[in-house]
């Protein structure tokens, strides 16, 4: 006791075993997966689940499991007539605390693929701290079990080996993280998790307030006026492994909460942010995930513009060389009217070269022309290259009749790497985003069918230079590309009263393997510039302060030049895992359907905490 109050000191593990052993003169507390040979004689404890039982008449086995490992344990009524019959009484899962002698395995029995399967323990005394109902599941990776299955009894599905595995890589990446950072003088600063509602792109998660009724507080999309005012109050190297949420439709890399390394900087530029994460991302895979390989380092940089025309999109998996590749000048005046007759239109003629596709059937071919009708494209018109005896390119191709062979060549060597005979050229013709989206999803479809997709390489890269703002038609209005707090590139500012659409932001992304994992831009730190995007958004004086006037206010006490980004952790430990989806990677996700099946969240409340929310529901009508 000091002061009145109590101090407790924990031991550590050597000292916890230490203390055990001095108690109780018999055995020292090892976990299952660390005995090793130079462990042979001594007297152990040993607890954990029965990964395995194998009861072969007069001797049982059990593998005992725990987190850092398992380790075969024998039970031998020679040596204790008592926890034998125990022993084979036991089941799959059963808590048990063991104690006994570690011997070497008869030899031929070692197991090579264990860590500890150069040893066993032979039991002196058994106790069950647990039994285990029937599982709904086998606990190992061996069998397919149905995800709702798994999420329903998530504290099962993370006894998997498989799971585990990537929990602790989610642990050893936030800590590569953290320490990345502290090294580099970055202070790590939580912000509030209930702020004020303010528009930044998704719809927030509202929390009703019952101190002032009618009135709501937050949850954050992302801290990122929150980081911006710590730059403004000097901190000027700040971070968070921060919690996010966004009331948005989900998909496999998506979540209503979900985890960002956010990192904001004063007195920088982009290319101290492109450096600094890009040295993240190496160490990251050269330190923690070694199985892994980069692709390239230092990372490519596209823009917009190049990553849009060469892959379709602005996260492109750059582990194969398919490349989107425009012909309009070549057919605009083709007499094929598929062609022509787009461009002609205002549209563009793009097309694929898939290797060694020529061959493809006809229902093939039908099959990639209604994926491609999935994305908006009309259809897809395609020439399967040969070589007559002449040597002269040809294709049977429906549109084939339409080219000559002088003409087929020139299409063909347009290609990057130049098709040749025995490939398939696809096409689409349409306006210009159309284009891109079908070509673009084609392009990571053939990846997969093509088998070009290395799943051990990690192709990171930079997309640069955004547009700053695009036009919604339907609200006559312009929105932010970004976020409204993104600034304008310094040499296109005189483009904001001309043609704000012109106008590119100086902001950046940081994708993988198909993936954006992270977002940032340099940030407007002036009152003026700031209220100038507001008016272009359509916000009023009056709406801007409103929803913004703290923002607003704090740039003219000497706000600094300031940016930042977010990389995605859960994003990341997925790529870096090699999972397809981030529920793999979170302990308790949510469903595609933003459920939780293990404790049934979303669920009603009653009525008197609505009452005392001053909140009444409104029937919905679900026909």
């Amino acid at each position: 006791m000091r002061g009145g109050k109590l101090f407790v000191i924990m031991p550590s593990e050597k000292d916890f075993t230490f203390i055990m052993k001095r108690r109780n003169g018999v055995s020292k507390i090892y976990s299952c997966g660390t005995l090793q040979a130079e462990n042979v004689g001594e007297e152990v404890t040993l607890r954990g689940w029965v990964n395995r039982r194998r009861d072969l008449g007069g001797l049982i086995f059990i593998d005992l499991r725990d987190r850092s490992g398992l380790t075969q344990v024998i039970f031998d009524p020679q040596i204790s007539e008592e926890g034998h019959a125990t022993a084979s009484k036991v089941r799959s899962e059963y808590v048990l605390k063991i104690s006994g002698t570690v011997r070497k395995r008869p030899e031929g029995t070692e197991n090579s693929n264990l860590a500890t399967g150069q040893i066993e323990v032979a039991v002196t005394s058994i106790e069950v701290l647990n039994t285990a109902k029937p599982l709904p599941f086998e606990i190992n990776d061996r069998v397919e079990v149905d995800e709702m299955v798994r999420l329903k009894y998530r504290y099962l599905d993370l006894r998997r080996p498989r799971m585990q595995n990537n929990i602790i890589l989610r642990h050893r990446i936030v800590k590569y993280m953290r320490d990345y950072l502290d090294e580099r003088g970055f202070l790590e600063i939580e912000t509030p998790i209930m702020i004020k509602s303010t528009p930044e792109g998704a719809r927030d998660y509202l929390v009703p307030s019952r101190v002032h009724p009618g009135e709501f507080y937050a949850l954050p999309q992302s801290p990122q006026q929150l980081k911006q005012l710590l730059m403004v109050s000097g901190m000027e190297k700040y971070f968070q492994v921060a919690r996010c949420f966004r009331d948005e439709d989900l998909r496999s890399d998506r979540q209503p909460e979900f985890t960002q390394l956010d990192i904001e900087m004063s007195f920088i530029e982009q290319e101290d942010i492109l450096q600094l994460t890009e040295g993240l991302y190496i160490g990251l895979v050269e330190k923690i995930v070694a199985n892994r390989k980069l692709k390239q380092k230092p990372f490519p940089r596209f823009t917009f513009e190049e990553s849009m025309a060469k892959f379709g999109n602005d996260k492109p998996d750059l582990r194969f060389d398919l490349f989107l590749t425009e012909i309009s000048d070549l057919v605009k005046d083709s007499e094929f009217k598929v062609f022509s007759g787009a461009i002609a239109a205002g549209g563009q003629v793009k097309g694929l070269s898939l290797p060694g596709c020529a061959n493809y059937t006809r229902r093939e071919l039908d099959g990639l022309v209604e994926f491609v009708k999935q994305f908006g494209a009309k259809g897809m018109a395609w020439l399967a290259l040969d070589k007559n005896e002449r040597g002269e390119f040809t294709s049977k191709s429906p549109s084939g009749k339409f080219f000559t062979p002088e003409q087929l060549e020139v299409i063909a060597s347009r290609f990057e790497p130049a098709a040749k005979p025995g490939d398939l050229l696809v096409f689409v013709a349409d306006q210009p985003a159309v284009v891109a989206n079908a070509l673009g999803r084609l392009r990571n479809e053939m990846g997969r069918r093509l088998n070009l997709l290395n799943p051990d390489e990690l192709a990171f890269a930079w997309i640069l230079d955004f547009p700053l703002l695009e036009w919604k038609p339907e609200e006559k209005r312009w929105d932010a590309v970004h976020h409204p707090f993104t600034a304008p590139k310094p040499e296109d500012m005189h483009l904001l009263d001309t043609a704000p659409g012109a106008v590119r932001a100086d902001c950046y992304d940081i994708v993988c393997n198909g993936y954006e994992v992270g977002s940032g831009s340099i940030r407007i730190h002036r009152r003026d510039i700031q209220s100038k995007i507001f008016s272009l958004l359509s916000y009023s004086e009056e709406e801007a302060q409103a929803r913004f006037g703290h923002l607003l206010n704090a740039f003219e006490y000497g706000a600094p030049p300031h940016g930042g980004i977010a990389p995605g952790v859960d994003r990341t430990v997925m790529i870096l895992a090699g999972e397809e989806s981030i529920r793999e990677v979170i302990a308790f996700p949510k469903t595609q359907s933003a459920t939780d099946e293990m404790t049934q969240a979303p669920s009603p409340v009653d009525e008197k905490q609505l009452r005392e929310l001053g909140i009444a529901l409104i029937p919905q009508n679900k026909g």
